[in-house]
């Protein structure tokens, strides 16, 4: 993990040279457009077809069974399945505290009152990854703000194994949501699958899950057909710390997030070049316990240790680069949160180890990377839903926006509007 700083270079190359990872992107759109036009011209034929070539299983249908549930909780052990029970019921209690499902009317002018009220998405899709490991931890988080926001019908995409099973935790996990409908089918052929609807698969409104760039491609590519929730790239750290962090903790957080994939992403901001060489040695020694050392290794040359001049640098490069997960570790980590804008999720001090988010606080998980924290928000109850506009004119109301309406729908020669208005005020023949 290199060690840059400003005493060599300046602050807009040194966050130019972290965001390249973020810019790149694989060439994939090509050969996801062929998948995407591939499934909707041959629905669950082409899935099957798909799913044998990428993911080496030969299924005979696509729905997960009720058997197949069943044997899913055989596998698991009691402890597993209470600590997701644990973790569900935090992930509810943070996310019932996030939606007012109705809004207080707004008076806006006397006899008129305008308010919103929440309305769930009827049918939407969630994909939880596969390939390098299993999340039924992202299970829990797509699928309990779904059931808060009250959408009808739930479809969850998860690719299988070259054995044609899905892993056994996440049907756990989908089955306490109370999910039960179920593919077996990942990458973006189950995101053209919900997107277009298919013989076995039911089109959505909206999708939503992480996934590779295959995932992410088909994703941008649907919306229009279909909302997404955000686009989603490899997962991203930057830790803040001063020297009154334990080098060794931040280590081990920094490296949390390189697990996730070659092509991930940690960055230390910090302020003295003996505090850097502290976790820079630290990140050598607990890499090599590590059983995902190999995925670690390479991510490691995607990351960095930014020595930085002042806190006003570091909040500058934290909202140039607009994290997914930031950890505030400083005995000023109020002023620095007061002074950033962009980021997914934030953690604060030396506990607040941002595993603990990806699993148990309550906070979702789902968040947006690659820079999107400038424009996108976690995922939250409301992304399951949307906001109905209503308004409610009296009699008194309307004359007393009478003119205002006349003279606005007559400025902009658009008659109907103002005899719509006018027309209550005329003497019936």
């Amino acid at each position: 993990m290199k060690i840059v700083s400003t005493k060599k270079s300046s602050l807009p190359a040194i966050v130019k040279s972290i965001k390249n990872r973020q810019s790149k992107k694989a060439d994939v759109e090509s050969t996801v457009r062929d998948i995407l036009k591939r499934v909707q011209r041959d629905g669950d034929t082409a899935l099957f077809a798909l799913t044998k070539k990428f993911d080496g299983a030969s299924l005979q249908t696509l729905k997960v069974s009720k058997q197949e549930i069943t044997d899913a909780y055989a596998q698991e052990d009691a402890k597993f399945i209470k600590t997701l029970r644990i973790a569900k019921a935090n992930i509810e209690k943070f996310h019932k505290t996030t939606i007012r499902k109705k809004e207080s009317a707004v008076i806006t002018t006397k006899g008129v009152k305008v308010w919103r009220e929440f309305r769930p998405i009827e049918r939407v899709g969630l994909y939880i990854p596969g390939g390098k490991a299993a999340y039924p931890s992202s299970v829990l988080m797509l699928a309990v703000p779904a059931t808060i926001a009250g959408c009808k019908e739930i479809v969850l995409c998860v690719p299988p194994g070259k054995d044609a099973k899905v892993s056994s935790a996440v049907l756990v996990a989908a089955d306490i949501c109370g999910i039960s409908n179920i593919f077996k089918v990942g990458g973006a052929q189950a995101i053209a699958a919900m997107a277009y609807g298919t013989e076995s698969i039911p089109k959505v409104s909206k999708i939503f899950g992480p996934g590779n760039a295959y995932v992410t491609a088909a994703k941008i590519l649907v919306y229009g057909e279909v909302a997404i929730d955000m686009p989603a790239g490899p997962s991203e750290v930057l830790v803040v710390a001063d020297e009154t962090a334990n080098p060794a903790w931040v280590a081990a957080d920094l490296l949390s997030q390189l697990e996730h994939g070659e092509d991930s992403q940690a960055i230390l901001v910090t302020f003295t070049e003996k505090f850097a060489k502290q976790v820079q040695r630290e990140i050598l020694r607990q890499t090599k316990e590590l059983s995902r050392r190999a995925i670690v290794k390479e991510s490691l040359a995607n990351s960095a240790i930014v020595i930085l001049q002042d806190l006003d640098q570091a909040c500058a490069l934290i909202n140039d680069y607009a994290p997914e997960h930031l950890e505030i570790v400083s005995r000023k980590e109020s002023e620095i949160l007061k002074k950033v804008n962009n980021a997914g999720s934030v953690f604060l001090g030396s506990y607040s180890s941002e595993p603990l988010g990806d699993y148990a606080t309550g906070a979702n998980h789902t968040l947006p990377t690659s820079g999107y924290a400038k424009m996108f928000s976690p995922l939250s109850v409301e992304s399951f839903g949307k906001m109905m506009q209503i308004q409610k004119v009296s009699a008194s109301g309307i004359r007393n926006l009478r003119r205002t309406v006349e003279v606005l729908a007559e400025r902009e020669g658009l008659d109907a509007h103002k005899n719509a208005v006018s027309i209550r005020f005329k003497k019936a023949l």
